[in-house]
């Protein structure tokens, strides 16, 4: 039986129109994207999962702060907002802005990554991936064993597998691991959660050989949740206190403030000591690649919607409805028999693809192919999570195998209702119904050297 609903703790104040095309114009538009979900325009997508990065619902207080925004290019008080807020939240000493995410890590990785380097990670993201390759340093990931069994329910499936950790520096030496690098929640490990005791015993290891440790904090917010929920000696803290307590493991924060911040452009470098070397390295590199170091290449209405929304995303009340849309559609799931990265995660639902589609091997990207059935079925945008999303060896240029096949259902933030998810689950159940039809996946016909998913072409593979 699926969960019971948890009701959005606010109103809805303002609509945004959508609409639904008819299967032969689906058909028709992602033919026309050459199978790229990246290809599709927005406006010919009903339920767009694509990510739930920057494309969250702003409050009334958010809006109204953008009014307030002070767009002096140095010095702005929409600057000293957000500072003090991520100072209040986070615990560290030095608040860089940054227009997202990958900004934070264009800005960062290079002064601590180079030709020869190593990062470790407990799994990195795509555009987290590629901007170590990107500083000529190679990406290892290391989560643990738990999370490569979709199937198996364990708490904390995103920690960093700590044994591997040590032997990896080891096996590289420690002066040639630049940076290890905590993802907050594990986004390509479906979600899933670290635990405040794996964060300690990292930070531990990161110490003991003099390495620096870096979070990569997107989902802060929802990773904090999980903690306080399912570990002991967290359940009588605030979600504030954990956020702090987390942070004081590492030595610094790179952060896409479009997840858990609940806007929709900005990110965050944190740097826990205000007199490390690193700010000043920082600080140059922001002036060349993004603006002003006060600015950071964001408007300062944006910078004080964020300093309110990162208030708002460690709400208690919030948390709970937020996590809630994600254990509703996986219980639904689950009266289907569709495998999904259990239990689910903090930000969607990653769908087992093959397990849906064992018939199409890993080359045939079965994570795309549930993606375009998707579409196709209901008007619904998804994200390959998988060897097509992993791509190419950077050194070999041979198509990795990815330790999963997923199609990601990345949930916005405040956007979508019940309803919604009931067609997600429905629209899902109608494609296992004939899963078993469908025999061949995707090849790529071209595809660009970093990167790749968000531009390539694809065509079905014909029989």
């Amino acid at each position: 039986m699926a969960n019971k609903y948890v009701p959005e703790p606010f109103r809805i104040k303002m609509v945004e129109p959508i609409k639904m095309l008819t299967r032969q114009e689906r058909e028709e538009k992602i033919k026309e994207a050459h199978y790229n979900m990246f290809g599709l325009k927005g406006e010919d997508c009903y339920i767009d999962l694509l990510t739930d990065s920057g494309t969250n619902a702003m409050s009334s207080f958010q809006w109204a702060g953008v009014m307030q925004g002070d767009e002096a290019y140095a010095g702005a008080s929409s600057y000293y907002r957000l500072r003090a807020a991520g100072q209040d939240i986070f615990g560290y000493q030095y608040i860089q802005p940054v227009h997202q995410g990958r900004a934070a890590e264009k800005v960062l990785f290079p002064v601590l990554l180079g030709p020869g380097k190593f990062a470790v990670s407990n799994m990195f993201f795509d555009t987290t991936r590629a901007h170590v390759e990107l500083a000529g340093a190679r990406a290892i990931d290391c989560v643990v064993e738990e999370a490569k069994n979709p199937a198996k329910r364990a708490p904390f499936k995103g920690n960093m597998d700590v044994k591997k950790l040590e032997e990896l520096i080891l096996e590289h030496g420690a002066e040639n691991i630049g940076l290890v690098v905590m993802t907050i929640t594990n986004n390509s490990a479906g979600g899933q959660p670290v635990s405040l005791e794996n964060m300690r015993q990292v930070s531990q290891i990161c110490k003991k050989y003099n390495i620096p440790l870096d979070i990569d904090a997107a989902r802060f917010a929802e990773n904090a949740y999980f903690v306080k929920r399912d570990e002991e000696e967290c359940k009588n803290m605030s979600i504030k206190e954990i956020i702090r307590c987390m942070f004081s493991y590492g030595d610094m924060f790179t952060m896409s403030a479009k997840k858990d911040g609940i806007v929709n452009i900005g990110g965050l470098i944190g740097i826990k000591d205000e007199k490390s070397p690193l700010i000043l390295k920082i600080k140059a590199n922001c002036i060349s690649y993004e603006g002003f170091y006060t600015y950071g290449g964001l408007a300062g209405r944006d910078m004080e919607a964020l300093a309110i929304g990162l208030y708002e995303g460690i709400n208690d009340d919030y948390l709970e409805y937020r996590i809630g849309q994600m254990e509703y559609l996986a219980s639904r799931l689950d009266d289907a028999g569709i495998a999904y990265q259990s239990p689910v995660g903090g930000h969607g639902v990653f769908v087992d693809a093959a397990a849906m589609f064992p018939q199409i091997p890993y080359y045939e990207f079965p994570g795309q192919v549930l993606g375009v059935e998707l579409y196709k079925e209901a008007g619904i945008r998804a994200c390959d999570i998988g060897s097509y999303m992993l791509g190419n060896d950077p050194d070999t240029g041979k198509q990795l195998h990815a330790d999963f096949e997923f199609t990601r259902l990345a949930i916005p933030r405040r956007v979508y209702t019940q309803a919604h998810l009931d067609i997600i689950a429905d629209a899902l159940i109608a494609i296992k119904e004939r899963a078993g039809q469908i025999n061949h996946g995707y090849r790529i016909t071209w595809e660009p050297p970093i990167l790749r998913h968000f531009q390539a072409h694809l065509e079905p593979v014909q029989q």
